[in-house]
């Protein structure tokens, strides 16, 4: 059953009460009456009330000096206040001090009924808010690692160091599972804003439609299932950052109505006139090249130029591998926590070092938990690793290989996976430690036919 909406209406006129009170009651609401500021006090103390309808002109403690001790002790107290026609000031005074709005007396009943319709959607979405921001801060408590001692990994820790506070979008580039949304975490967490939620969104993962309800948020009956309002990403991201992951599978239309966002920081909910601004810094990042996008007319440029004031660049794994081992046993450590405790040959981190990663950190994170998990004594051997990493017996030198070739040895990897799972994407997929969408990307690129 649902709770019926809490109402404290505060009027010295005991017929102009009681009558509201009766109606208001018999339209759906709970209402509890009080006869002054004092009593309203009271009450508020020692209940929670969704919403107070307060005289203003009272005797002893009118309705300014009561709408000041509300707001002294809960400032999300909201209050609509009833004046008297020639009391306008003091309407104007009580909105400054935080009361929602105003009715000028006498009210018609339906006026005062759809503002409180008005009042209580405000109350639903701000608490609705909060509950997110609290979700995403425990979510996001844990300062984030970015693991390596490469120089390529030493310039990238710095390069974050450098534009955490500097406020503007930033575009994170790299394949898929170099570890775009840690990076973005980390710039979150060393800026000025790190108090505030991390918001993450994949933009991939989700249909136009669905996508744009998530960023802007929408009012109720907008949409066939919309049966109640919602906020949006951008205002659950308010204060702090909005994460936009795979920002290049993003569909023209919304494309736009983002590029209007970065520009003005103006958002409009789905089935809504009212333009509200929001304070949201916003990273994004792709594995594509939205150069070649923009070329294409798949990016916009304008959008491009917005998002990429700022460009970070993640290497794949196999330009640091001096980085293997040190990622094996932070991920050995990890795995070993929920498991047995284990360790790896050397012969078997030197194999894992030659191999090329095509799948990147997400690849080498799946493949050791596996190993953990399946592996049947405490030492991991070369032979315990999958065929297409125990089959590398070296490195391809990075002095003599070319762009070229580095994409036919990705390519040999995939197709080669792809006939020891039978050509099962979905397993080859998972092996790969990438996504099967990233998996067709790459099939399409590389010209793998099935």
């Amino acid at each position: 059953m649902n709770k019926k909406p809490n109402i404290l209406l505060t009027d010295d006129e005991d017929t102009f009460r009681n009558i509201m009170g009766n109606e208001l009651r018999r339209m759906g609401y709970e209402v509890t009456g009080c006869t002054n500021g004092a009593e309203t006090v009271k009450n508020i103390q020692e209940r929670d009330f969704d919403v107070i309808v307060l005289d203003m002109n009272m005797p002893e403690m009118d309705g300014i000096e009561t709408l000041k001790r509300i707001k002294d002790i809960d400032p999300t107290t909201e209050v609509i206040v009833l004046t008297g026609q020639g009391s306008i000031e003091n309407a104007v005074q009580a909105i400054k001090l935080g009361a929602y709005d105003y009715l000028t007396k006498p009210c018609r009943l339906s006026e005062l009924d759809a503002l409180l319709k008005k009042t209580l959607e405000k109350r639903h979405l701000s608490k609705e808010n909060l509950h997110l921001k609290r979700l995403i801060k425990e979510v996001h408590t844990i300062p984030p690692v970015i693991i390596g001692n490469s120089a390529a990994m030493n310039s990238v820790q710095k390069m974050i160091d450098k534009i955490a506070n500097a406020d503007s979008t930033v575009l994170i580039q790299g394949e898929s599972g170099t570890g775009k949304e840690l990076a973005a975490l980390a710039i979150h967490q060393r800026s000025n804003r790190a108090n505030n939620p991390f918001v993450v969104l994949n933009c991939a993962a989700l249909q136009e439609t669905l996508l744009e309800s998530e960023l802007f948020g929408h009012t109720k009956g907008a949409f066939t299932g919309a049966t109640e309002s919602r906020i949006g990403l951008f205002e659950a991201a308010d204060g702090g950052t909005l994460f936009l992951d795979e920002i290049g599978e993003l569909a023209n239309s919304t494309q736009a109505k983002l590029l209007r966002v970065v520009q003005s920081g103006e958002i409009r909910r789905i089935g809504s006139n009212r333009v509200s601004t929001v304070d949201t810094r916003i990273i994004a990042a792709t594995h594509k090249n939205l150069t070649e996008e923009v070329k294409n007319g798949t990016f916009r440029e304008d959008l491009y130029f917005r998002i990429n004031v700022i460009t970070l660049s993640l290497p794949p794994l196999r330009e640091r591998r001096e980085d293997i081992p040190v990622l094996v046993n932070h991920f050995l450590r990890k795995f070993c926590k929920e498991n047995k405790e284990k360790r790896f040959l050397p012969d078997t981190i030197k194999a894992m070092t030659h191999y090329a990663w095509p799948g990147n950190i997400r690849e080498l994170e799946n493949t050791i938990k596996r190993l953990v998990v399946m592996t049947e004594g405490d030492d991991i051997a070369a032979g315990d690793l999958p065929e297409n990493i125990k089959n590398i017996s070296s490195p391809p030198d990075a002095q003599k290989t070319s762009d070229a070739t580095l994409f036919e040895i990705e390519k040999q990897y995939i197709t080669r996976i792809l006939r020891e799972k039978q050509w099962n994407k979905t397993l080859t997929a998972e092996t790969l430690g990438i996504s099967l969408k990233t998996l067709y990307n790459k099939m399409k690129v590389y010209e793998i036919d099935t």
